[in-house]
C-alpha cells in the first residue's frame, strides 16, 4: 500500500511588492512559511522601498493581475486568499471579478493604504471600489485605526466604544468579520477588537516600543489567512496570528536591518 502524502494547506498572497522584503508579497510569504503554508502570489504593483520610505511605485496592468491569479487557481488548491496592496480602481475591479470566477470563501482582505512610512499605497478613487467590490467577499477585513477611518470618512476612533462602533459600520459593508488593529494607539496595551455577528472580542497585547514595525499589517493579516488555509475557525486563527506577530515584534529589536522602521523577524521560531 503505497504511504498517504500529507495534504499540503495552499494560500495566494494578492498583493504589491516590497524591493526590501519586509512588507507585502515578500512578508506574506514568508508569514506563510513560517507557520507552515504554501504560498502563492499575485503581484499587483511593484515598490522601490527600504525601511525608510517609498521612492517609487509601479503599477502592473489589471489583465496581467487577472492572469496571475488565473494560473494559480487553475492549478493550486488555494485554500485561503489574502489580499494587500491594490493601488487602484481597475486593479480592485479586476481581482472582483477574478475571484468571482474563482469562488473562494476564506478571503482576508488587509485595505492596505498607507504604508509605515506615511506614504500612500491606495489612490483616493478607488477607496470606493474596495468598499463596494471586495469587502463584500471577505471573510475578514483587518484595517488599523487610521484605514477603518478612512474606509467610514469619518475620524479616528478614540475610544473602545468608537472602535466597536466603526467595526460594527464596516461590517455592515459586506463582510464576515473586521478586525480593527490597535497598535496605533496608546496605552501600555495594543487591542486590537474582533467585531462580528456573535459579538466582539477584544485581543490585548503588550505595547513593544520598537521602530522594527514594518510590515506587520501585510504579516497579521498573512498569518490569518495561513491559519485558515490548515482549516482554523476564524476566532482561532485570529488569536493563533495575533500570538504569533506579538512575539515577532518583541523580537524585533534583536532583528538589525535598515536604518529606519525595520521589519520583524518572520522566523523568529527558528532564529
Amino acid at each position: 500500500m503505497a504511504p498517504t502524502i500529507p495534504h499540503t494547506p495552499v494560500a495566494l498572497t494578492i498583493a504589491g511588492s516590497d524591493s526590501s522584503g519586509g512588507a507585502g508579497i515578500q512578508a506574506d510569504l514568508k508569514t506563510f512559511a513560517a507557520l507552515g503554508v504554501y504560498g502563492a502570489s499575485a503581484v499587483t504593483a511593484l515598490t522601490a522601498q527600504n525601511t525608510v520610505g517609498v521612492t517609487g511605485i509601479h503599477v502592473v496592468p489589471p489583465d496581467f493581475v487577472r492572469a496571475q491569479i488565473d494560473a494559480v487557481f487553475g492549478d493550486l488548491a488555494v485554500a485561503a486568499v489574502k489580499i494587500g496592496m491594490v493601488a487602484q480602481r481597475a486593479t480592485t475591479e479586476a481581482i472582483a471579478d477574478t475571484l468571482a470566477r474563482w469562488p473562494q470563501p476564506k478571503v482576508v482582505l488587509d485595505p492596505v493604504m498607507v504604508a509605515t512610512s506615511g506614504a500612500r499605497l491606495l489612490e483616493a478613487e478607488a477607496v470606493d471600489a474596495l468598499r463596494r467590490h471586495l469587502i463584500p467577499k471577505a471573510a475578514i477585513i483587518t484595517p488599523n485605526l487610521p484605514e477603518a477611518a478612512m474606509l467610514l470618512d469619518e475620524p479616528l476612533a478614540n475610544s473602545p466604544a468608537a472602535i466597536e462602533a466603526q467595526g460594527r459600520r464596516l461590517l455592515a459593508l459586506g463582510c464576515g468579520a473586521v478586525l480593527i488593529k490597535g497598535g496605533h494607539g496608546e496605552g501600555s496595551e495594543s487591542v486590537d477588537y474582533l467585531v462580528s455577528g456573535s459579538g466582539t472580542v477584544a485581543l490585548p497585547a503588550p505595547r513593544v516600543a520598537t521602530q522594527s514595525t514594518h510590515g506587520t499589517g501585510c504579516s497579521l493579516s498573512s498569518a490569518i489567512a495561513a491559519g485558515l488555509a490548515k482549516g482554523e475557525a476564524l476566532e482561532a486563527a485570529v488569536r493563533n496570528a495575533k500570538a504569533w506577530i506579538s512575539v515577532a515584534i518583541a523580537a524585533a529589536d534583536r532583528f538589525t536591518v535598515g536604518h529606519g522602521h525595520g521589519p520583524i523577524p518572520h522566523f523568529h521560531r527558528y532564529y
